[in-house]
């Protein structure tokens, strides 16, 4: 019998790695401060509807209950966690700092031969919406990435409030907003040029869209890119950014970051900065994350918070693809005796054991 397409068994040396990395990842988590929390591996649906911004309602797996409520296998951990902000801490006005680590499940034709299922090591940082935290969130990001092993590595960092600032001016209307996006995530001048000629824009407003896919670079874009528009709220949005990047030269982490403002998410609950981690050996981002001042909201409490996601799985491919994966050397000692002296022997392994060496015993025939 083989596994479903999408999921897959992880066994041997493979599996005591990304043991060990998770372990590495928990770690620095536990040393910023976040407390660990479980939540379920399906939730009604409601809690991942489209109105959270959460994935598709296609890409899903769906079943349901006896009671004929829709259930969800989770596809994304962080509106879990908004949900248990607001009934578990929904007096607290100091910040909150959960952790979390499980698997997600998103049913897509976009990830034909991709996992299905990942494992994901998450922080959310609730009740703090300054840009320190915003700093501190991609910081743990960098340390993360250096815990696992990985060396060279590239975070970048957009800002959703840059686009939805140019977007509300220019009075684009709801349902270009996504192709827009599809658009800028595509690269796609042309196709975006032609989009916006349905709309009456001057020629500042038309030119920061046109230019908005090549918007990226280091620090010192950030200050060019800002001479492109007189909006008071897309400007606020790029010098956010610059305050992060002088917070990140105190941790020592400017080497490792970069800027996008082009940069857009699938998941439309981002209100802030957005980030994404790569490597090579893996196209996809081994981190992502984002700030999402909104979301706690929809349950109930009024809250800004910020976040990020190890895709374990992916980490994992890179760190293979480099040769760098840890390893540890699962070494077994192994004791046998007859059913005679079995007694005797057991003692050794339990000894053994209790000096934290792995041992096993085995029975021998006896004649």
């Amino acid at each position: 019998m083989h596994t479903p397409e999408g999921v897959r068994d992880i066994t041997g040396s493979e599996c005591r790695s990304k043991l060990l990395v998770e372990r590495g990842i928990l770690e620095k988590l536990r040393l910023y401060g976040f407390e660990s929390i479980q939540t379920p591996s399906f939730e009604y649906f409601d809690i991942f509807s489209e109105e959270r911004g959460s994935v598709s309602v296609r890409d899903m797996y769906k079943f349901f209950d006896r009671e004929g409520n829709t259930l969800v296998l989770r596809p994304d951990i962080t509106p879990s966690i908004a949900r248990c902000i607001a009934r578990y801490h929904k007096d607290d006005t100091s910040p909150v700092r959960l952790s979390y680590h499980g698997n997600t499940f998103i049913n897509s034709s976009e990830y034909q031969g991709k996992p299905k299922e990942v494992t994901q090591i998450g922080a959310e940082l609730v009740n703090d919406g300054s840009v320190e935290a915003d700093a501190e969130m991609i910081a743990l990001t960098v340390e993360c990435l250096l815990e696992s092993g990985l060396r060279e590595f590239q975070v970048e960092i957009g800002e959703v409030g840059f686009f939805k600032a140019i977007v509300s001016e220019a009075g684009i209307d709801e349902e270009d907003i996504d192709r827009i996006r599809l658009l800028i995530n595509d690269k796609n001048s042309f196709g975006l040029e032609d989009l916006l000629d349905k709309y009456d824009l001057n020629d500042e407003q038309k030119e920061i869209f046109i230019r908005l896919p090549s918007l990226f670079g280091n620090i010192d874009k950030l200050a060019e890119y800002k001479k492109l528009t007189h909006n008071l709220s897309a400007i606020a949005s790029i010098e956010r950014l610059e305050k992060i990047n002088e917070l990140m030269k105190v941790y020592g982490y400017e080497r490792f970051i970069s800027f996008d403002l082009g940069m857009l998410s699938k998941y439309s609950y981002y209100t802030g900065i957005i980030f994404n981690a790569y490597t090579y050996g893996t196209g996809d981002a081994l981190i992502n994350g984002g700030r999402y001042d909104n979301l706690v909201g929809q349950f109930g409490k009024n809250a800004p918070a910020i976040g990020m996601a190890v895709v374990v799985d992916r980490l994992m491919l890179a760190l293979m693809s480099q040769g760098i994966a840890p390893s540890d050397d699962f070494n077994v000692t192994c004791f046998s005796a007859p059913k005679s002296s079995y007694g005797e022997e057991l003692k050794k392994v339990i000894e053994a054991r209790r000096n934290g060496i792995p041992a096993v015993i085995r029975v021998l025939e006896e004649d």
